[in-house]
């Protein structure tokens, strides 16, 4: 088994695309107007309609609910997090913290997406989180 993607549910899809395509500097593959992908090397970021959901199964439309995430972390490897932050500056409305190096060796930059969907950004500085991530 291969993990592949993480699809977020949201009301406006365009608006979020047009966020972490910026955010994150990866063109968007849009399949239709209610389905997307950025797609890195290691995973994809689907990002999908309300209008999606029932076509799992009927009577699904209210199991997945566009910004209502309580628990669930995006996390993108990158190669400076204090330079994505002054990028993000004036982007990113809502920055949960600045970069701050963590106890398991990430330096980390937590913000939310429009959606109120939690990102971390972050780049690994101590020699072990460097080691676990080297590419």
């Amino acid at each position: 088994m291969n993990f592949v993607s993480v699809r977020v549910i949201t009301s406006d899809v365009a608006r979020l695309v047009t966020f972490y395509e910026r955010a994150t500097g990866v063109a968007a593959a849009w399949s239709n107007e209610d389905f997307a992908e950025l797609r890195t090397t290691s995973a994809t970021l689907a990002i999908g309609s309300t209008r999606t959901v029932p076509l799992f199964a009927p009577g699904s439309a209210g199991s997945a609910r566009p910004a209502d995430n309580h628990s669930v972390i995006l996390e993108f490897l990158v190669d400076d997090v204090d330079s994505v932050y002054r990028n993000l500056t004036g982007f990113v409305e809502d920055f949960v913290n600045e970069p701050t190096t963590m106890p398991w060796g990430n330096r980390a930059l937590l913000f939310r997406d429009p959606d109120g969907n939690l990102v971390n950004f972050f780049t690994p500085v101590t020699p072990a989180a460097i080691e676990k991530f080297a590419r």
